[in-house]
């Protein structure tokens, strides 16, 4: 999943970041809400993380600019106000969720979890094709009953192809959902990876993630 965290906050803005990374989660930072809101209506992000009091740009303003264009990505508002007429101004400008400064991680992490259920489909049943399984709530993994252990990002990119079974997910594709800016599009990574993920699913059982000449990868359970 894609997340965009604007935050002016650096040292709040480094914390979010390096623990959401850490789940998996693809993030780019902007300090500027100006800059935020471009970055949040060009591209395509799984959930805006919006601080409320923001330079060039409030998060009120940011929220309101998405919901006019009909932009309908999940939005968590951070606050350190917590009076009543703030968390309803924050809610009636789009704001999905509202979370009041300080927090814990944890806390975080929880409503992170929730809206993006709620999102797009996203279902927390576990997933399956063939015989792999994975288990968003717990983060598990399995083929055939044996648990695979899987980086961070490995998990992430998982997720997203049995997310989409049998969808051709182009490289550019798969890097806008399971990497951030910091990308470096000169280099393979995006294979380097492909390949750990399919020495750790595939080394006991059929292939399930088949490359498509010219278009991209597929998981699927079907001879190619």
């Amino acid at each position: 999943m894609r997340i965009l965290l604007v935050e002016d906050d650096r040292k709040v803005a480094a914390f979010i970041q390096k623990g959401l990374r850490e789940e998996g989660y693809a993030v780019d930072l902007s300090h500027d809400g100006e800059d935020g809101a471009h970055w949040a209506m060009e591209n395509e992000y799984d959930l805006v993380i919006l601080d409320l009091m923001l330079p060039t740009m409030d998060g009120l303003s940011i929220c309101r600019r998405l919901r006019e264009g009909e932009n309908n990505t999940s939005v968590l508002m951070l606050t350190a106000r917590d009076h009543n007429d703030d968390v309803v101004r924050g809610l009636d400008a789009g704001a999905d969720d509202y979370l009041t400064k300080p927090f814990s991680f944890e806390v975080l992490l929880a409503r992170v979890r929730a809206l993006l259920r709620r999102s797009r489909g996203y279902r927390s049943a576990a997933l399956r094709v063939a015989d792999l399984e994975m288990d968003p709530s717990t983060r598990r993994v399995t083929r055939a009953g044996a648990e695979i252990q899987l980086t961070g990002k490995e998990y992430a990119l998982l997720e997203y192809f049995m997310r989409n079974p049998g969808v051709v997910l182009s490289e550019s594709r798969i890097i806008e959902h399971v990497w951030d800016m910091n990308y470096d599009s000169l280099t393979n990574t995006v294979n380097v990876y492909i390949h750990h993920l399919r020495n750790k699913i595939e080394r006991e059982g059929r292939r399930l993630i088949h490359t498509i000449r010219g278009a991209g990868y597929m998981l699927s359970d079907r001879e190619m």
